[in-house]
C-alpha cells in the first residue's frame, strides 16, 4: 500500500532511529526527530495506523514501536528508488554540463588563436586526488551488483561485481550504510589496509563483497582520466618562416591533430596542484620533441570542486610574450568570474 507523505516520513524516522539505537521508538522521540512539527498525540494516531497496516510492531505493552519486515521492505524500496533517481538526475545534469563545457572550451580555443595569431590548446577539466562522495550498491540480478561511485567534481563511475549468492534487501541496505559511513569524503590514500580490514570484519560473511567494492572504488578514483584536448589555429604556424618548412610544419600539425603528445604536456602542467600560474617553455624546455623550435605558454585553470585543466599558446620563440601572458591572465580572470570561484 502506498503511504501518504506524513506516514512515510514517520515510518522513515522510526526505522532510522531504530537502526541507530536498537531500542523501540516512541511518539515523543519522533516528534523531535521529524520536520513535520506534529504533536505527540497526532504522531501516536499515525503510528497506530502504521501498526494496523503492518509496517511497525509494538513488542511490549506501553513500549515504543519497531519496524516490521513489511516496514523494512517499504523503507528499502523507497530508499533505493530515491538513490537511483538521484544518480540518474546527476548523470543527466552532468551530460548537459559537459555539452555546455564542450562548446565553451572550443570557443575559448578559437578566441585565443584568433586573438594571438598563434596555435591554442585547452584541456577539459579533470579532478585530481579524487575523493569519494557516495557509493551505491544496486542489484542487477541474482548474481550481479552494480557499484555506482560518485567522486569529487560529481565524476560518476560504474562497475559490475559478481556474487556467489543472492543478497537480500536488508543486507544490501546495511552494506550501503556501512560503505558510505566509512568512505565518504576519503581519498584512496586515506583508505588504508586497517580500515579495509575493519570494514570486512563488520561486513562478516560479506567481507569479500566489501573487498570487491574497495577495488572498484580504487580504480574509479585513481585511474587516469581520458583527457579531452581542444586545439585551434594550427595553420597559424605557417605564418612564421622558421616553423613553416615542410618537415617541421608537418610534425607540428600532426602533434596538434593526434594530441597524445599534448596530453603529456597537460599532465606535466597539472602535476603540481599548487601551481596555477603562467608557465613559459622556451625551445628545448618543452617536453614535446616536435615543439623544440617553439615556445609554449601555459596556464592551469581551476573550476569548482578542484576540477583543473590547462590552457596553452604555441608559437615561435619570437612570440609576443607580453600579449600572450596578458591574454591568458585575462582569460583566467573571466573563467574565475564565470564559475564564481571562491578564493
Amino acid at each position: 500500500m502506498q503511504l501518504d507523505e506524513r506516514k512515510m516520513k514517520i515510518l522513515q524516522a522510526i526505522i532510522r532511529n531504530y537502526l541507530e539505537t536498537g531500542e523501540p521508538v516512541g511518539s515523543r522521540t519522533i516528534s523531535k526527530y521529524t520536520d513535520l512539527n506534529l504533536s505527540s498525540a497526532t504522531i501516536r494516531n499515525e503510528m497506530a495506523d502504521l501498526e494496523e497496516l503492518g509496517y511497525i510492531l509494538q513488542p511490549h505493552t506501553s513500549a515504543g514501536r519497531i519496524p516490521s519486515d513489511s516496514g523494512y521492505r517499504l523503507y528499502v524500496d523507497n530508499l533505493m528508488a530515491d538513490k537511483e533517481r538521484e544518480v540518474l538526475e546527476m548523470k543527466e545534469m552532468l551530460l548537459e554540463k559537459e555539452d555546455k563545457m564542450d562548446h565553451l572550451l572550443k570557443q575559448v580555443a578559437k578566441f585565443l588563436s584568433v586573438n594571438t595569431n598563434y596555435t591554442s590548446m585547452i584541456s577539459a577539466p579533470v579532478c585530481h586526488k579524487n575523493k569519494v562522495k557516495f557509493v551505491q550498491l544496486s542489484r542487477v540480478d541474482e548474481q550481479q551488483l552494480i557499484v555506482v561511485i560518485v567522486g569529487e567534481g560529481n565524476v560518476i563511475k560504474n562497475t559490475m561485481i559478481d556474487l556467489e549468492e543472492e543478497l537480500g534487501d536488508d543486507t544490501l541496505l546495511k552494506l550501503n550504510i556501512l560503505l558510505n559511513t566509512h568512505l565518504n569524503g576519503l581519498s584512496m590514500e586515506e583508505i588504508n589496509l586497517g580500515m579495509i580490514t575493519a570494514l570486512k570484519m563488520k561486513a562478516g560473511v560479506h567481507g569479500e563483497i566489501i573487498g570487491k567494492v574497495i577495488d572498484a572504488v580504487a580504480l574509479a578514483i585513481t585511474e587516469d582520466e581520458d583527457l579531452e584536448i581542444y586545439t585551434s589555429g594550427a595553420n597559424n604556424i605557417f605564418k612564421y618562416p622558421e616553423l613553416a618548412d615542410q618537415q617541421r610544419a608537418s610534425e607540428l600539425v600532426s602533434t596538434f591533430e593526434e594530441k597524445q603528445l599534448l596530453n603529456k604536456l597537460v599532465q606535466e602542467t597539472l602535476t603540481d596542484q599548487n601551481q596555477t600560474g603562467i608557465q613559459v617553455y622556451i625551445g628545448n624546455e618543452t617536453p614535446i620533441q616536435s615543439m623544440k623550435d617553439c615556445s609554449i605558454v601555459t596556464a592551469t585553470y581551476e573550476l569548482e570542486e578542484g576540477m583543473r585543466g590547462t590552457i596553452g599558446i604555441i608559437g615561435p620563440k619570437r612570440m609576443d610574450y607580453d600579449k600572450v601572458v596578458s591574454t591568458l591572465k585575462n582569460l583566467m580572470n573571466q573563467l574565475d568570474v564565470l564559475y564564481k570561484k571562491k578564493e
